[in-house]
This record gives structure tokens, C-alpha cells and sequence, in this order.
């Protein structure tokens, strides 16, 4: 009996190969809860360390809740640095590389489920973080509107992910010298996003300079929308970091198509894409 073959394109292709994707993700991280100890232990001990300093020095109590919704958002940092940026790189070393290149569909679609799926399985690890954070230091909070929190968290989200995926071309391209900046990145955007004090603590110029990085916006606004003392800490009033981050989501998005379309036309003319790229 001859089996008959449905060809995909256009739009069912990019969806398919979205969830294609982001399916190893999801269920790999449900498979195997080892990461679980690892993944949230770590942060935590960053965190309690903060958490002892901020009370060894008497700050206000909103500074323990800035620093435990800052070590929640660290996990998103470290799975868009070391499971985003480096994600082309390490599929070039095993071979998967030119098989994305030469497939049908997109590198567009594949690295966009690759950050569904990550972004998906990191969340969990976040709000375990965020709950055992809250529960062991009595952390209080005051959301002025829920809604606008979880849109600001969504827009910090979609433009992180989408510095990710530009940013994993930039690192291909940088061929071995990636992995390098990709350690080199992760103290300095810890630093500069403000994750365990406010940004504002900078100054006003170079908390904007730093703006640049979407969780620097994002994390500031939510302070200001999560606690009492949040707004007389923030930099920029929450409708224009909304803005800002708004900005910056269609940069990066737009960036990471053309840095994208610019590394396959470079493997294809070159034809070196086990090799180097540049």
C-alpha cells in the first residue's frame, strides 16, 4: 500500500518545525528532574548570600524581595546565554548544523522553538526559585495590577529571547571565540541588569546605557509593580520602560532574522559550515 506524503510549507512548516523543537526541550526537562537540585540550588546560595548582606547592613525589607525576584529571573539569563547564544555553536561541534542549514524550513522557526521549549522548562525553575525565595524570607508583596506585570514579564521575555537567537549567530560566527564572550558576558549583564539592586543605583545615563539589555527594563518596571517602594526605586516611569522594551523586542527579532539570513547565505557561499564561518 503506497503511503502518501503530505509536503508542508509556508506557515503549517514554520509551526511544525516550532514545535518540532520545541518538544525535546519540554519533555527532556520532565524526563530528568536532576537538573532541578543544580538548576535552583545554585542561584539560591547566590541569592541567600545577597539576601544575608542587604540584612547584615539593615536595608529596607523591599531589597530582599528585589533580590529574590532578581535570582528568579537569573534562570532566564543563563538558559538564553547558555542555551540560546551558544545553542548554533554546540550544533555545529555535533554535526547538526549543516542539517539545519540544507532542511526545508527556517533557522528562524528552529531557533524560536528551541526558545519555547527553553522558556517553558526555565519558568518552572523560576518559580520554584521565586516560591522557596518568598517562603524563606517572608517576602511581601504589593502588585498594582497583575495584568501589567505579566504583560511587562512577557515583553522582557520576547525581547531576551530574541537578543538569544541574534546573538547565537554573532557566537556561530565568532566561531570558538563565542564561547569565550559567552563566559565573559554573563558577570557583566548580572552587573549592569541590576539583578539583586536597582539599577537606578548606577545613575540615570548609565542605567539607560544598560537598557539595552531587555532585563534591565524589565526587571525595574516589575520591581516597581511587585512592591510599595518599587516606584521611588525605578528609573523610568513603567509606560516608558513598556515602550522601551516594546522597542526592543522588535530590534532583536528584527536583528536575529537578518543575522540568521546573513549566516545561512555565508554557509552556502562558503561551504564551511562544519568548519569556520568567517
Amino acid at each position: 500500500m503506497e503511503t502518501k506524503v503530505i509536503k508542508q510549507d509556508g506557515w503549517r512548516l514554520f509551526a511544525r518545525t516550532v514545535i518540532g523543537r520545541a518538544y525535546p526541550r519540554v519533555v527532556g526537562t520532565l524526563r530528568d528532574l536532576n537538573w532541578l537540585f543544580f538548576d535552583v540550588f545554585f542561584p539560591l546560595v547566590n541569592m541567600i548570600g545577597y539576601v544575608l548582606t542587604y540584612q547584615a547592613l539593615k536595608a529596607p525589607q523591599e531589597y530582599v524581595g528585589f533580590v529574590v525576584l532578581g535570582g528568579a529571573m537569573s534562570a532566564f539569563w543563563f538558559n538564553v546565554l547558555w542555551s540560546m547564544s551558544t545553542q548554533l555553536y554546540w550544533e555545529k561541534e555535533t554535526g547538526n548544523l549543516s542539517l539545519y542549514i540544507v532542511s526545508p524550513t527556517s533557522m528562524m522557526a528552529i531557533l524560536l522553538g528551541m526558545a519555547l521549549g527553553g522558556m517553558l522548562s526555565t519558568a518552572l525553575r523560576a518559580v520554584v526559585i521565586l516560591g522557596i525565595g518568598t517562603w524563606l524570607f517572608h517576602v511581601q508583596y504589593a502588585v498594582t495590577s497583575f495584568w501589567v506585570l505579566f504583560a511587562v514579564f512577557m515583553l522582557m521575555i520576547i525581547a531576551l529571547y530574541g537578543m538569544g537567537m541574534m546573538t547565537a549567530s554573532l557566537f556561530l560566527l565568532f566561531n570558538r571565540e563565542g564561547w569565550h564572550i559567552a563566559n565573559l558576558f554573563e558577570p557583566p549583564v548580572m552587573l549592569f541588569s541590576g539583578f539583586y539592586f536597582p539599577v537606578k543605583t548606577f545613575g540615570f545615563w548609565p542605567g539607560v546605557a544598560a537598557s539595552i539589555i531587555p532585563l534591565t527594563m524589565g526587571m525595574d518596571a516589575m520591581r516597581q509593580l511587585a512592591f510599595p517602594s518599587g516606584e521611588a526605586t525605578g528609573l523610568l516611569p513603567v509606560r516608558t520602560e513598556i515602550i522601551v522594551l516594546v522597542g526592543l523586542c522588535v530590534f532583536y527579532l528584527l536583528a536575529a532574522r537578518w543575522f540568521l539570513a546573513y549566516m545561512e547565505k555565508l554557509a552556502i557561499r562558503q561551504g564551511k559550515i562544519s568548519d569556520r564561518l568567517s
